[in-house]
């Protein structure tokens, strides 16, 4: 299964997608655009500085970031995945990092996209991978 970032982040902290992303984590392994840490990462520090977590918290939560992270396996960056991005773009709606994490999940699929499942709680990014016929998952 391929991961948009935001969806893993309900692994790491409590919120109402929580018990949806455990559910589909279940025995199934975790690919994730090179950048997903990032991501992740500045969604982390984002609750961190808007106070909703303390500094023990934010530790925490980068920790299990850490392990998360060591399990996953990531689409690494090439030109044919920023070529794909850019395609992606002028097809659908969506920013710049949704485009590379569906140009992702397009290459990992080898260009048969109903072969890959993709996690995604983003109505958006959800909509534009079905269009492109991933199985989306939510």
């Amino acid at each position: 299964m391929f991961w948009d970032s935001s969806a893993l982040v309900p692994l790491l902290i409590e919120e109402p997608r929580s018990p949806d992303a455990r559910r589909l984590l279940k025995g199934s392994p975790i690919l994730v655009s090179w950048f997903a840490r990032v991501e992740i990462g500045s969604a982390l520090t984002r609750l961190w500085r808007e106070q909703k977590t303390d500094e023990a918290g934010l530790q925490s939560d980068l920790a299990e970031l850490a392990t998360l992270a060591s399990r996953w396996i990531e689409v690494p960056p090439r030109d044919d995945l920023r070529q794909t991005a850019m395609r992606l773009l002028r097809e659908h709606p969506l920013r710049s990092l949704d485009a590379l994490q569906l140009a992702s999940a397009w290459l990992a699929s080898e260009g048969r996209p109903d072969t890959l499942d993709f996690v995604c709680f983003d109505a958006r990014l959800a909509s534009a991978a079905q269009r492109e016929g991933f199985r989306v998952r939510s």
